[in-house]
């Protein structure tokens, strides 16, 4: 599979002929964390306890633009962090599940609760501990700096890297797949 850093083609939706019709089908958006809202990159303070996480705001703005066009979006997450309950609860994320070993079983659950399907939803994940969770997917993904292995096997490959709009740059994608984006534009400039 080609590389989103193919710096000769600046559109990388044409390397990824299946993006734009799996993005037209998404009702649901479940995100990892670490990697993918955030750059990976996590700081522990001398208490040993984790201590700062940092968000891309343009990636909340895209997870509410979601929100406002009935696609809610669900967070799964390996680590328990009061910095990403913080976060979800300021952008209305309702579906957290943290902690967890097994990401494919929250999944279910939250396809269950939801009474959606696997193609229902999107997943954006970056490193092997997602790769259950995203098989099940209709539509996968991964920020630019994901590891290889996951890269290989998805749907599409953001430009972007976690943590610095990423998410966004998906949101838009799969607004644009359902013709939302630019109504929600032409709001946002009116």
């Amino acid at each position: 599979m080609p590389s989103a850093f193919n710096t000769h083609n600046t559109n990388p939706l044409s390397q990824y002929p299946q993006a734009w019709e799996r993005a037209g089908k998404v009702k649901l958006l479940v995100l990892d964390v670490d990697g993918v809202l955030t750059n990976g990159q996590v700081f522990i303070g001398a208490d040993g306890k984790e201590s700062l996480k940092a968000f891309d705001i343009q990636d909340g703005l895209g997870i509410k633009l979601l929100e406002q066009c009935g696609i809610p979006t669900a967070i799964i997450t390996g680590r328990n962090s009061k910095m990403v309950l913080a976060r979800c609860e300021e952008l209305g994320i309702k579906h957290v599940h943290m902690g967890v070993d097994n990401k494919a079983i929250a999944l279910e659950k939250i396809l269950k609760s939801l009474s959606l399907t696997h193609s229902d939803c999107a997943v954006m994940g970056d490193d092997w501990p997602d790769l259950k969770m995203m098989r099940k997917a209709g539509f996968t993904v991964c920020p630019a700096q994901g590891h290889e292995a996951v890269k290989e096997s998805v749907h599409f490959v953001t430009s972007r890297v976690g943590g610095s709009s990423a998410v966004r740059e998906l949101c838009d994608l799969i607004l644009k797949a359902q013709n939302r984006y630019e109504e929600l534009l032409n709001q946002a400039r009116n």
